[in-house]
């Protein structure tokens, strides 16, 4: 493999590399990095974890950097794509990393927040905007983005933006962009819908693909507790007894599921916060934030945040819930294997849920262990409570309980009406 030195980058991007410890390129940055220096279009399938951002924010900044063009107000000379707010964000911070020194501006564009100051930003003119499409569509038809100075357009994820409904939003914003440009598609899967789009989107573009799903799958140990649904929670609660257990994403399949298993997190005195679509984008930096910094030992999230969440030191996944996607199974462990390292996965599976474990299974081409040895494996979900009950802590709680409820039933009662004779 070759350094980044003989790719022939910028200096100073030779050296924001070598202070992150940067030395060898992964073999997308390897493959890619080349024939986007040229100017060539890539079409490029890999998952996140892989180096991905990397491969196409070097080229675009060394680009960039090689050519003093003043850009206009309301207008950018690149525009990046993607589908949520956190993967834009982690975008930026790459391209801030890599680029200090550049003299090249950036900003992001996204929904959640106020849209002043975006506007503000556009208007001074931008080189790098990194947008999630519907924010990016709603300043278009305000006349605040204009796009006749892109030199090039990077569409990130683009099964994912498939995936959560933004193909057409991604399509308008497309119509609108110069024809004469540098293009770059990255996704992660090639459905039909997005092989159709880059036959029109790309022109003559080299394809590079890296690290198949088996693959990255392969590196991961993982593991499937079959649980009755009820006990789910306390099955989260005994595995978190381990205390070397102590960066953990848990995924779950809805937002208010999300907000469950936090409060019962919160009950057990295990620092947790949930990130998804319905959190405001202050509290998903917050609660990621905290997470990276080891303020919280769990994040609690939905799929939509899957491939936006970009945390080195991610030792364990948990699928609380099964993914109804075998495809979004892969994502979601794949947060605890960034770029070649190895993880834990362990997957809760209710009898609902069966059919979505084989279905993951065909897709990953694997039959994942089955874990006997936790406290919960073959118990029905009511003998558990009974179990609880017997704990004479639990059963005042619970006589208590029930005497208030007798109480209150009787107070509510109504006098029964007498018979007519």
């Amino acid at each position: 493999m070759s350094s980044f030195k003989s790719l022939n980058l910028q200096p100073s991007i030779l050296k924001a590399l070598d202070s992150k410890g940067y030395k060898k390129p992964t073999p997308i940055q390897e493959m890619s990095i080349p024939h986007l220096l040229e100017g060539g279009d890539i079409l490029g399938i890999a998952q996140t974890g892989t180096g991905k951002t990397a491969a196409f924010s070097l080229p675009i900044l060394h680009n960039l950097s090689s050519k003093k063009v003043k850009t206009k107000a309301a207008r950018m000379r690149c525009l990046i794509l993607t589908p949520t707010r956190e993967l834009a964000s982690q975008i930026e911070d790459n391209i801030k990393l890599y680029g200090k020194g550049l003299g090249i501006s950036s900003a992001v564009i996204f929904g959640g927040v106020s849209s002043r100051p975006q506007i503000m930003k556009l208007s001074k003119g931008t080189d790098i905007i990194i947008a999630t499409p519907g924010r990016l569509l709603d300043l278009m038809g305000e006349g605040h983005v204009l796009f006749e100075q892109i030199e090039t357009f990077v569409l990130d994820e683009a099964d994912r933006m498939l995936d959560m409904g933004f193909i057409n939003d991604v399509k308008k914003v497309i119509a609108k962009l110069p024809k004469k440009r540098q293009t770059l598609l990255f996704s992660a899967t090639m459905p039909q819908d997005i092989a159709e789009l880059s036959k029109s989107l790309l022109v003559n573009p080299k394809r590079v693909e890296v690290t198949p799903e088996s693959t990255t799958v392969e590196k991961i140990d993982q593991k499937i507790n079959f649980v009755e649904r009820a006990n789910k929670p306390g099955l989260l609660k005994s595995i978190l007894k381990d205390k070397k257990i102590n960066h953990v994403l848990v995924f779950t399949r809805t937002k208010h599921g999300a907000n469950r298993v936090v409060q019962h997190l919160e009950r057990e005195d295990i620092s947790s916060a949930a990130i998804h679509g319905n959190k405001s984008q202050g509290a998903r930096e917050r609660a990621l934030n905290g997470f990276r910094d080891g303020k919280l030992r769990v994040l609690v999230a939905t799929d939509i945040a899957a491939r936006g969440i970009d945390v080195s030191s991610i030792t364990h996944v948990i699928n609380y819930n099964l993914p109804d996607d075998p495809k979004s199974y892969v994502h979601r462990i794949g947060r605890t294997a960034r770029a070649g390292r190895e993880g834990i996965a362990i997957s809760f599976c209710d009898p609902t849920e069966r059919k979505l474990l084989k279905d993951i299974e065909k897709c990953i081409n694997y039959q994942i262990p089955v874990d006997e040895t936790h406290e919960y494996h073959g118990v029905p979900a009511e003998i558990r409570e009974e179990k609880k009950l017997r704990n004479p802590n639990l059963t005042k709680k619970a006589k208590s309980s029930n005497n208030n409820r007798r109480r209150n039933s009787s107070k509510n009662q109504r006098p029964r009406s007498k018979k007519k004779s």
